[in-house]
């Protein structure tokens, strides 16, 4: 099959070796394009002779969410003339940046979700429901039409939201995969049950699910997954990217972490002190972008609290992989001595059948420490049930936070917010 580079065969010592040999091909256009780096290689006296392997990586200092957003301009390699599309990030954290894309760019873009849709094994002829958004600047949702156009699927572009629509484009497109935020799953199969749609035979093979997590960090299904094959016998690939590194680390269908594709991206893990951590270990994602030409990152910290997974796949792939994330740097609460991340919240949350939707928001009290605040909306009686989903974090989490029942008309128009990608779930007020 085409798109199963060879390289992902490769034993890790040729891997390494052909990345070195991308790394020196991007020092050389970094220093010759690229104002920021020019001024950051000047500004601490590295010579780009001196970096010969993936260990003298660490001569040179990490780029940051920050250096992006105050220099944004300056990480242009093109001139605009050479820029064929815009993205913003999805502004998560603060300002959303820009990215340009070149023609070569976006045939890179399609390469990878080519390879990563190949990965989860969609192939050629397969009818794919997107049920994410290709507007409103987003990176992704492009870059997956692109990639099923490359290898040869058919797309049905639906778009986000609206059960009956994509129910409809369903059984009349018959697709095998959905493109799709895996909680939208259920409102599809709530709305499908409500209306008597014989959705369990329906043509739906597989959905490869974006923006949240439905694994647990050892890989097995965790609380949203559970919720959604418990009713729909279908299977779940889970995928994580980001514009910054317009990489994709996609399942394959033995299902124990998001592939890398050497050829694309060098992936480091690192601690807080900005050492690789030991084996087994979780720290941050920091990636180095290969063959991007309008916006190449080198050692681009990506926030995303990762851990990798080194020992062999059985799809015969021989490069590292990407657990679920654990969560975001900058969203990591302190609440009265545990440490936590939103994830392990929204498991919880996830848990129960009657919550309707919920936010997490998160500020700092009076005397400075961090205040978790549970916003939900439920049909149930509000005291009982309040007592109920504090004792499950206690339980689980070891916290007690606060809780407030709000009206779903009231919660629901921010947590979905049309000018959103994905449902805003958690908000940070530090």
């Amino acid at each position: 099959m085409e798109f199963y580079p060879s390289i992902e065969k490769a034993d890790i010592q040729e891997i390494k070796i052909f990345q070195e040999e991308k790394l020196r091909e991007l020092l050389i256009y970094l220093e010759t394009h690229s104002p920021f780096y020019q001024r950051l290689f000047k500004e601490n006296n590295i010579h780009i002779a001196d970096i010969r392997t993936l260990e003298d990586l660490r001569k040179i200092p990490t780029t940051t969410k920050n250096d992006l957003q105050q220099y944004n301009h300056d990480f242009f390699c093109i001139t605009p003339d050479k820029i064929v599309d815009y993205s913003t990030t999805s502004g998560t954290l603060g300002d959303p940046v820009t990215f340009g894309l070149s023609d070569n760019d976006l045939e890179r873009l399609a390469y990878n979700e080519a390879i990563s849709f190949a990965c989860a094994g969609i192939q050629k002829g397969d009818v794919v429901q997107m049920i994410t958004t290709i507007d409103k600047r987003f990176m992704a949702g492009l870059a997956y039409f692109l990639g099923l156009r490359k290898m040869g699927a058919s797309v049905v572009r639906m778009g986000p939201g609206i059960p009956e629509l994509q129910w409809d484009s369903i059984f009349r497109y018959k697709p095998k995969y959905l493109i799709t935020v895996p909680s939208f799953l259920l409102k599809m199969i709530d709305y499908a049950e409500k209306h008597g749609l014989d959705y369990k035979n329906s043509s739906v093979y597989g959905a490869v699910c974006i923006g949240e997590s439905i694994k647990n960090q050892d890989f097995t299904d965790n609380i949203l997954s559970q919720k959604i094959k418990e009713k729909w016998d279908i299977k779940l690939f889970s995928t994580y990217a980001s514009t910054e590194m317009s990489t994709a680390f996609t399942e394959c269908e033995f299902q124990i972490g998001g592939h890398h594709h050497p050829e694309l991206i060098i992936t480091e893990i690192l601690d807080d002190n900005g050492n690789p951590v030991k084996e087994g270990e979780s720290g941050e994602l920091t990636i180095t972008t290969l063959g991007v030409e309008a916006i190449p990152l080198l050692r681009f910290k990506t926030g995303d609290i990762v851990k990798a997974h080194h020992e062999p796949c059985r799809c015969g792939r021989n490069t590292m992989r990407l657990g679920p994330v654990v969560g975001r740097k900058q969203q990591m609460i302190k609440y009265k001595g545990t440490t936590l991340y939103p994830p392990a919240m929204n498991d919880i949350l996830n848990d129960f059948n009657n919550i309707l939707c919920y936010q997490i928001v998160i500020q700092a009290n009076e005397i400075g420490l961090d205040e978790i605040i549970i916003k939900l909306s439920t049909e149930e009686e509000h005291d009982s049930f309040v007592n109920e989903v504090r004792d499950h974090f206690r339980a689980k989490l070891r916290v007690s936070p606060k809780i407030e029942i709000i009206d779903f008309d009231i919660l629901s128009k921010t947590v979905f917010n049309p000018n959103s990608r994905k449902p805003i779930t958690f908000i940070d007020l530090r």
